[in-house]
């Protein structure tokens, strides 16, 4: 799948993949209502990835419902929703907004992982209870939910975990970015509108794999969505090993957009190279 904020509200991609041929297009993140996000620079390079500080400027659902659906719906996509709010209100009106979607929306993914002001500058995936209060009131969407987290609350991401399937979601997307910063040594400004921002590409594959283990570890029922540096074959391997029954595919779709579509054809002949039948069976099975 692609990775939301990595590949548009859309059908940018078509252009460069087969989307019918990807598990799932996940869009970038949409709020009940328009949003303008942050102001530039919004995304930096950086050694082995980036930093961003985008702001989740989209369109609001309604206007995305009208305007980016139906080239998705035309070209054959499964389409996965993301959704984001700044209070447990704005999610519910973001999945209401979603039930009378069209069947090609399969999931809806919670992102909890963003800035709120229901509790000050923390996130929501920073607080159990407010995970799985956000998971409940988003059940009107009618379609399975996947728990979108943060990767920036160390070992607490197991019981949040928990918490977001306590509240609903059917699965979890780890992980979200990582909080960094970037100064310029000339003006000894930060490089990013935004000021801080969140990381992501290769520099963060090892620490995405750990999370990933950790919550496979501690639930083993909870099927897993692994994100983080995924650029070949074999990195998709590696988190299916310690547990991920998916992958999303972000940051190495900006450098090459035709990454996600190249990586379902290689993974088959990796498994064909090395005697394995079935995706599944790769899935959780690092000896760790």
């Amino acid at each position: 799948m692609t990775a939301a904020g990595t590949a548009g509200h859309g059908a940018e991609l078509g252009a460069y993949v087969d989307l019918s041929t990807l598990g799932a297009v996940v869009v970038k993140s949409l709020a009940p209502y328009p949003w303008d996000g942050n102001p530039p620079v919004r995304v930096h390079q950086t050694a082995a990835g980036m930093i961003n500080s985008v702001g989740l400027q989209g369109p609001g659902v309604e206007r995305w419902l009208a305007d980016e659906l139906p080239e998705l719906a035309a070209g054959g996509a499964r389409v996965v929703a993301s959704i984001w709010g700044r209070t447990v209100a704005d999610y519910r009106q973001a999945a209401r907004m979603l039930a009378a979607a069209p069947d090609c929306v399969v999931a809806v993914e919670v992102n909890i992982s963003c800035p709120n002001t229901e509790a000050g500058n923390a996130m929501f995936a920073h607080s159990v209870e407010m995970t799985e209060e956000v998971l409940t009131v988003t059940e009107d969407c009618g379609r399975p939910r996947w728990a979108k987290l943060s990767p920036n609350i160390g070992t607490g991401l197991v019981d949040i975990a928990a918490a977001a399937a306590a509240g609903g979601a059917e699965a979890v997307t780890l992980v979200n970015t990582y909080f960094g910063l970037v100064v310029d040594p000339v003006s000894g400004r930060p490089v990013l509108g935004g000021g801080a921002g969140g990381v992501s590409g290769a520099a963060i594959k090892p620490l995405a794999v750990r999370a990933v283990a950790d919550v496979a570890a501690a639930h083993p029922s909870l099927p897993i969505i692994g994100v983080g540096g995924i650029r070949t074959a074999d990195d998709v391997v590696e988190f299916a090993r310690v547990g991920a029954s998916g992958v999303q595919v972000g940051t190495a779709t900006l450098a090459d957009p035709r990454t996600v579509g190249r990586l379902g054809p290689e993974l088959a002949r990796w498994c064909d190279d090395h005697d394995v039948a079935s995706f599944a069976d790769l899935v959780g099975s690092a000896r760790l």
